[in-house]
């Protein structure tokens, strides 16, 4: 078959790039919009007099719908190995769709007791089990369908979506807050921000339905039909993954610091400007959104050099760093005065995190090969986040509570640490071959050397 003109060859991962980003997008805007939201909406679900002891409890269903993301990885990912990536990415986006919807109906305390909490436990669940899976097709989608030297750059609009989706969460809670007064986002603002998701799913699901699906995916599908056909029955399966164990547990391990430094400088930073800085919400809510903005536009420049570089030094250097900083910066971010203050230090911790969501999605993909890539990276990935990434507000929160708010600092810093150990050991993924093509290229450059050695010790 005849190779694509170049031009339409890079029209094509534009088109990728784009519709696999905009999924993100709205996606994660669901996720995250809901601890966005949660100062005003949880007393709506759980009465008392402790503002505290409320967000606690709108916490822990947040990080209950972590648990719900192994579960998505797995059922989600094992359906973008067999499937493809594009029938996955469309199906993550009507649950999440699904998700929203609920939350934005669900009833208060006050009308239908704890039957409200329930509804919105449920939401939560299908929402984890959407991003559960979410997280790998996208990662997995945007990295095969990015030029092999431009893996770090094409994976890093992974990052760039996620914080642009939420920044619309915070845009919108910004343009709420000054145009609705606080006991009208109480009663009933809050609930805009989820219809509002509910009705961009639904604009997704069309644009991920005329996304065309990567060439890795369909050479392994042609090569299953063909003469490997008898191991198609164990594409994407959990037996296919115990054959890549040790990649899987290195996803683990460096996700580990990556995910609690990104939610603890992200979900949790408005939360702890408020609570422990004493700053107004809405002065909160601007710091969170400037450092946002610009952490997503550095995404692109760090994915950009891993690619000439290679990917270890930029996680060794957000570990060293996170592991370092984490103390002085949140130590400091809890005495902040100002918005300019807040916004340099909470722009600080962003630049080191960068190190690891610049990349992370790259680095995961590589490791695995086609036939059990998204499952390689979907479900180690939801376990680790389960265990840190979803606790990590909550955790904050109950050190908080027990007066013990510093050791929260150190734990990030223990997480970091761990992750640091395993970027030191682990190999460089920049060069890995993510199709049976490149794998043939290296191949043949692998028995051209040999030929080209006595030419050159002849010069």
């Amino acid at each position: 078959m005849p190779a694509s003109p170049p031009g339409d060859e890079r029209r094509k991962r534009r088109l990728a790039l784009v519709g696999g980003s905009l999924g993100n997008l709205v996606e994660w805007y669901d996720w995250f919009v809901y601890a966005s939201f949660a100062i005003y909406f949880a007393d709506s679900f759980f009465p008392g007099e402790n503002p505290t002891t409320q967000l606690m409890n709108t916490a822990g269903i947040f990080a209950v719908g972590f648990l719900m993301r192994p579960v998505g990885g797995w059922i989600l990912g094992r359906a973008a190995d067999r499937h493809g990536r594009k029938s996955a990415l469309t199906l993550t986006v009507t649950m999440m769709s699904v998700a929203a919807l609920l939350i934005a109906v669900a009833p208060t305390y006050g009308q239908a007791g704890y039957f409200g909490a329930l509804v919105l436990l449920l939401a939560r669940l299908l929402q984890g089990m959407s991003i559960g899976g979410e997280y790998a097709a996208s990662a997995t989608y945007l990295t095969e369908a990015s030029a092999r030297n431009r893996r770090g750059l094409g994976s890093s609009f992974q990052y760039v979506s996620m914080t642009c989706g939420q920044l619309l969460g915070l845009g919108i809670l910004i343009t709420l807050q000054h145009t609705l007064t606080t006991a009208q986002l109480e009663s009933w603002g809050w609930r805009i921000p989820f219809l509002v998701g509910a009705l961009f799913a639904v604009v997704v699901f069309w644009l991920r339905r005329r996304l065309q699906e990567t060439d890795a995916f369909k050479e392994e599908t042609a090569a299953a039909e063909g003469e490997d056909a008898h191991d198609d029955s164990t594409r994407g399966t959990l037996k296919a993954l115990w054959h890549y164990r040790r990649q899987a547990g290195l996803v683990m391990a460096l996700t580990l610091g990556g995910t609690v430094a990104y939610y603890t400088y992200t979900t949790y930073l408005t939360k702890y400007l408020v609570g422990s800085a004493g700053m107004e919400k809405t002065t909160a809510t601007l710091v969170s959104f400037t450092a946002l903005a610009l952490f997503a536009v550095l995404q692109p420049f760090a994915g950009m050099l891993s690619d000439r570089i290679g990917r270890r030094p930029l996680l060794i250097t957000f570990a060293v760093g996170c592991t370092v900083g984490t103390y002085p910066i949140m130590t400091a971010l809890g005495s902040a005065s100002s918005y300019w203050s807040a916004l340099g230090l909470s722009l600080l911790a962003l630049v080191i995190v960068t190190g690891y969501t610049s990349i992370n999605a790259a680095v995961k993909a590589e490791l695995f090969p086609t036939r059990v890539r998204a499952l390689g990276v979907a479900l180690p990935y939801a376990i680790a986040n389960a265990l840190f990434g979803g606790t990590a507000e909550y955790v904050a929160l109950w050190f908080k509570n027990s007066g013990h708010e510093t050791m929260f600092f150190w734990y990030v810093s223990g997480c970091a640490l761990i992750s640091l150990v395993t970027y030191v050991l682990m190999p460089d993924t920049r060069n890995a071959a993510l199709s049976r093509a490149e794998a043939e290229a290296d191949g043949e450059a692998a028995r051209e050397r040999p030929a080209a050695a006595p030419a050159e010790a002849a010069r």
